[in-house]
């Protein structure tokens, strides 16, 4: 356990040092002031643990006096001696963060730059381009579901949720931290960095036109970028247009269709 005199107790709501970590449970305040102020929030020991060992760097920890011990051989690493840490009673800590903490533990880390779009292509064979997806939850299971099947590079749109927000990273188990991803802005202009690059447009998608995932995966490209569209109304039809070929999965039962985090997961193994 880390030693007494180096965890600061806190006993006001208010306290300026861990602002970070107010309203946690506010999505539309989150989405203002962490990219803003250059960072996101990590939660739980295993994320944190990633995100640190992915070379991230924390900015300062907030935890429940039984995390405390949990991590102790993390706080007092080489890369956590001058960062604070910041612990109080169960109830100022609902207060402030807006759930629960309970054994959990909180970090607030330094966000990286967005990286370039063409730097996160290069060698990539096989991306995922996650259009205007706004479910955090559905972004984290998608980058998880990229990571465990083998997608090089992951793309979002303008639109789409942030995949360092803390319900996304939680959610991609810390995934997010290995998976090269960034933003292609704009859109859907972007497209053409893809096929300059040489990779093939495959819409998921419900259309007359379309082909089945079978097929697809019959007859891969040498390069091939898997759209996904937001949870309404799927993707837009500029970017079906734009496609080079439309897919769907053969469902059965009556069923037309999945989640889009669950047809990632299909698409990809599919074409693995």
């Amino acid at each position: 356990m880390t030693a007494a005199q180096d965890v600061i107790v806190l006993t006001d709501l208010d306290d300026p040092r861990v602002h970070e970590y107010t309203g946690l449970t506010d999505v539309a305040l989150r989405l203002r002031r962490e990219p803003a102020e250059g960072i996101f929030i990590a939660e739980s020991n295993k994320v944190i643990r990633r995100a640190l060992a992915a070379g991230y760097r924390p900015r300062s920890f907030l935890m429940g006096a039984k995390a405390l011990a949990d991590h102790g051989d993390l706080l007092n690493s080489p890369m956590c001696q001058d960062v604070p840490v910041y612990t109080a009673d169960a109830e100022l800590l609902q207060k402030l963060t807006g759930f629960h903490l309970h054994r959990g533990a909180l970090a607030a880390i330094k966000r990286p730059a967005l990286r370039d779009p063409a730097d996160v292509l290069a060698g990539a064979r096989r991306v995922a381009v996650l259009e205007d997806i706004v479910d955090h939850t559905n972004v984290g299971a998608i980058i998880r579901c990229a990571a465990g099947l083998g997608v090089d590079a992951v793309l979002v749109t303008p639109r789409c949720a942030d995949p360092l927000y803390r319900r996304s990273v939680r959610v991609s188990m810390g995934t997010v931290f290995n998976v090269p991803w960034t933003r292609l802005d704009p859109w859907p202009d972007g497209v053409e960095l893809l096929r300059d690059k040489g990779f093939t447009l495959a819409a998921m998608a419900l259309s007359d036109d379309a082909i089945s995932l079978d097929e697809l995966a019959a007859d891969l490209p040498e390069r091939l970028a898997i759209l996904l569209g937001t949870e309404g109304g799927g993707l837009s039809a500029p970017s079906m247009h734009l496609a080079d070929v439309v897919v769907r999965i053969p469902m059965t039962g009556g069923v037309d269709s999945l989640n889009v985090a669950a047809a990632a997961a299909v698409a990809f193994w599919a074409t693995r």
